[in-house]
């Protein structure tokens, strides 16, 4: 038996992705670049908070009331302390409470696209490739779903589902009732999506090949489709992920999202604007800014992957 020797011209798999045309697009796009490396900056700080942060935020135990309302960079009168970026009025530095808050808030995020993307490509999928009755159904209720805000949705969503759970376990189900509530309410643009492409995809060689090998239509669309329709998939969930950050801070602005006890960054926007003309800025313009930043770091790469998979907008 002889071995395969390779061949020494041949690139490796690396260089093959780094000379591509996504990644050349990449390396000569520097709005590309910044944002990237901002996302994961701000992804990898959130991750790692409890390595460095300087104080649990989440835990009372941690927090002293004497050292509520430090400016940034000054020390407090009473004990001393100095806080980078300040302290809220519970002794929150806020250093913590925004590492910890972006923790939160892209937690919900990532879940909620995840969740809505699963949702969103399987019924896409069968809406395209099975057709008739099926694709109507799933069709009408995602045309009724997009005719309305998203947010009003996820207020609907969340709402009925805090009636129904005891008013005990509201809290510690918070997380989970979020994730729920943007999840279910952005599910629809994949379906749309992914359908459009299934339409084109099951006509195909390959899918009418596997038709006549006897592959079962579930094990065509997971298999041999879905695969071809997961570029604008992509570029979609990266887009919805920054959607999803800020829909999350809407709804704790609004007083319906993570409790006081563990704040994302709009659970902090909404305390802090309650201090903004008592004349602690800092507490509002820190939550606000990171939140800023990090939507737009995300948005910014959305929108270059959305040019570099369609050649058409190149």
């Amino acid at each position: 038996m002889t071995d395969t020797v390779p061949n020494p011209g041949e690139p490796s798999r690396f260089r093959r992705i780094w000379e591509s045309d996504v990644m050349w697009s990449f390396r000569h796009s520097p709005v590309a670049i910044v944002s990237a490396f901002v996302s994961l900056v701000m992804i990898l700080g959130a991750i790692l908070a409890p390595l460095y942060a300087p104080q649990d935020p989440f835990n009372p135990a941690t927090l002293n009331l004497m050292d509520g309302l430090t400016a940034p960079g000054k020390a407090n009168e009473f004990t001393g302390k100095t806080f980078l970026l300040g302290s809220d009025s519970q002794g929150r530095d806020m250093f913590s409470a925004v590492l910890y808050g972006t923790q939160v808030s892209l937690l919900v995020g990532a879940a909620s696209v995840l969740f809505s993307l699963v949702i969103g490509v399987f019924l896409g999928l069968m809406a395209g490739y099975v057709g008739g009755k099926t694709e109507a159904v799933i069709m009408r209720v995602a045309d009724i779903q997009l005719s309305f805000p998203a947010i009003l949705i996820a207020l609907l969503i969340f709402g009925v589902a805090r009636g129904v759970i005891p008013p005990a376990q509201q809290e510690d189900a918070t997380l989970l009732l979020l994730i729920l509530a943007i999840g279910l309410s952005n599910w629809a643009q994949y379906a749309r999506t992914v359908r459009g492409s299934t339409l084109v995809e099951k006509n195909k060689e390959y899918v009418q090949a596997a038709r006549v090998i006897g592959r079962s239509p579930l094990l065509i669309m997971l298999k041999h489709i879905l695969p071809n329709v997961m570029g604008p998939v992509t570029v979609i969930a990266t887009i919805n992920l920054a959607l999803a950050v800020i829909e999350e801070a809407t709804l704790s602005f609004l007083g319906v999202g993570m409790p006081p006890t563990q704040p994302s960054l709009g659970t902090l926007i909404r305390v802090g604007q309650q201090f903004l003309f008592s004349g602690e800025w800092w507490i509002l313009l820190f939550p606000a800014l990171t939140l800023v930043i990090l939507a737009l770091a995300i948005n910014l790469l959305g929108d270059w992957l959305r040019d570099a998979l369609n050649p058409r907008l190149r």
